[in-house]
């Protein structure tokens, strides 16, 4: 899908206008812009001084009930209420627009949407610097449940004696549904979005891999300008595991941290004391161009996409999967790097997905062991999973902001890391005097075995 639109790479935009010459492939990937909702606030300051302060973002849940669940904690963005001024500063027809089509966004799609909005205002967008052809879309995104009172109405209309009639449902139920209601939950819709509310007419793809979604949604990015085919792309993920029925399954199907007196501690990364992850929303975004194009622009450039990678390995690769599926993710993100020239930079910090599951910690510091070496050898790694937990497909790219954030400066302390586990023989950040360094690469991965890497450094 990414390339559906890479014919406007040589043609005016105006109609009737002669086709100009093909643009020759872009030297390297910058990013301009930033945008952020999570548990810690909804700037990118905000939340790298919440990550050194050690805050938490994890409290008792507001946004569903906690009767039905084995957990009543969790890490809501707080501060996002869906209201438009929650989206920037935006032109009035804009903000009209969007206000307008809030009926048609659930709770991750709007927080998707305010921080797209937000990474453009953070570069500047405007028509004049930028060929609509050739912005576009990528954005990473869980699948997306459908809220039950959207079939309330329905599901009453077919009960006769106590009982569900499924053969009224078709005539009976199902019109008392709302008629858009399933525009609300698709996940290519934040993409959609954002490329109709600001006329991006260029690639516009959409990643669906759970917590792996922002480090795959860079990469295609990436590629898809250093092939030529975009000047700038709007890349991004949104996410939430708080929801009535998505935390029913995480409830089921996962292994929680289970509720503590403190629910600050709750989410303890490679902690001998962890016992299972901490359900989160939040969302990222951030805007790639080809450096040439930022540099004709006069933008501010924070940072620069030197190596990618992916990896999906299933039981048959051996008896942890996660463990060769990271390592294969991170070498490839090396082998891309050296590919470009880039292999002698420093890798200033790692940050970990960090999950705070045994078993996937085990896996992921095994993983960078088999990488980089034991721990004298490996760079200092970090993950800000024990302030806010697992954000689902949006965690990744609030981490990968952070990080970018701190490059340059100290890095944050693994939160609730108390007593690293043996079996997770990393070099763990302690304390906020750790240098981030100049570089990072970034990993996340889901418990199917799927990973992704992404490694960012300053310009």
């Amino acid at each position: 899908m990414s390339d559906s639109h890479s014919d406007t790479s040589n043609r005016s935009s105006r109609p009737g206008s002669p086709p100009t010459s093909p643009r020759r492939p872009t030297s390297s990937v910058v990013i301009t812009g930033m945008g952020v909702v999570s548990p810690l606030g909804n700037s990118p300051e905000a939340l790298v001084a919440a990550l050194r302060a050690g805050d938490s973002g994890i409290r008792p849940l507001t946004l569903v009930p906690t009767e039905a669940y084995c957990v009543s904690h969790g890490a809501e963005a707080i501060d996002f209420t869906g209201h438009i001024d929650n989206y920037g500063d935006l032109e009035k027809d804009l903000k009209k627009t969007i206000r307008k089509a809030g009926k048609v966004m659930c709770r991750e799609i709007e927080m998707g949407v305010a921080v797209a909005q937000l990474a453009l205002q953070n570069a500047r967008f405007d028509a004049e610097s930028f060929d609509r052809d050739r912005t576009g879309v990528v954005f990473g995104c869980d699948y997306i449940m459908s809220a039950p009172e959207e079939y309330t109405d329905g599901i009453a209309a077919c009960i006769e004696d106590g009982r569900f009639r499924f053969d009224k449902w078709g005539q009976t139920g199902l019109p008392k549904v709302a008629p858009l209601w399933l525009l609300k939950y698709l996940p290519n819709m934040p993409a959609s979005h954002i490329a109709i509310y600001n006329d991006l007419r260029g690639p516009n793809n959409s990643i669906t891999l759970r917590e792996s979604s922002a480090g795959a949604a860079i990469a295609e990015a990436v590629s898809t300008i250093l092939r030529g085919h975009a000047d700038a792309l709007v890349v991004g993920s949104t996410g939430s595991r708080i929801h009535l029925l998505r935390t029913l399954h995480a409830s089921m199907q996962e292994t929680l941290a289970a509720d503590r007196e403190d629910p600050a501690t709750m989410s303890r990364p490679f902690d001998a004391t962890r016992d299972g992850s901490v359900i989160g929303e939040g969302a990222a975004a951030i805007i790639c161009e080809s450096r040439e194009h930022a540099q004709a622009r006069g933008a501010e450039i924070f940072g620069e996409v030197i190596g990618y990678g992916t990896s999906c390995v299933g039981p048959q690769g051996g008896p942890r999967p996660i463990r060769v599926a990271i390592a294969n993710a991170i070498r490839a993100a090396i082998r891309c790097a050296n590919a470009a020239g880039h292999g002698d930079t420093p890798i200033g910090h790692i940050h970990a997905n960090g999950l705070g599951h045994v078993e996937i910690d085990r896996d992921e510091a095994r993983g960078i062991q088999d990488v980089f070496g034991d721990v004298t050898q490996q760079p200092p790694v970090t993950t800000a999973k024990g302030h806010f937990g697992n954000l689902g497909a949006g965690g990744g790219m609030v981490e990968v902001v952070g990080s970018l954030k701190s490059l340059g400066g100290e890095l944050f302390a693994i939160r609730n890391l108390n007593d690293l586990d043996s079996e997770c023989e990393i070099n763990a950040v302690r304390d906020n005097q750790t240098p981030a360094g100049e570089s990072f690469i970034s990993v996340n991965a889901t418990p199917q075995g799927q990973s992704s890497a992404v490694w960012i450094r300053r310009p």
